[in-house]
């Protein structure tokens, strides 16, 4: 009986041993691709993440050229008053804020969507 018993015992454990080689078999011939498509995932950037780093870049031109502007009226004010260093200010500050100008996009007009 014995001999019968580890009989049944290596047939089971080599019917089990089966599953467990084909599993692995499976798992090692797609780890490749795995990793693969993970390191695309990880080098491509999606378009939502682009849409939102080109919306906070767009807002942070669009801060800057609030601040630039807030400046350029208080030289102004000052360089009418006859401070002649404000006066050079405002020009650089005005020609600073032509350069930023084309960077930021022009909303469309409320007038634009009753068409």
């Amino acid at each position: 009986m014995g001999h019968a018993l580890r009989l049944i015992v290596i047939g089971t454990a080599a019917f089990a041993l089966q599953g467990c080689l084909a599993r692995t078999a499976i798992s090692a011939a797609t780890l490749p691709v795995k990793v693969a498509s993970k390191g695309v995932d990880l080098a491509t950037t999606s378009q939502s993440e682009a849409d939102q780093a080109r919306g906070r870049e767009i807002r942070r031109r669009e801060e800057r050229l609030g601040r630039l502007q807030r400046d350029y009226e208080r030289q102004i004010h000052k360089c009418s008053d006859g401070d002649r260093e404000a006066c050079d200010q405002a020009r650089l500050t005005y020609a600073e804020m032509q350069v930023l100008l084309p960077s930021i996009p022009v909303e469309p007009e409320d007038d634009a969507e009753d068409n």
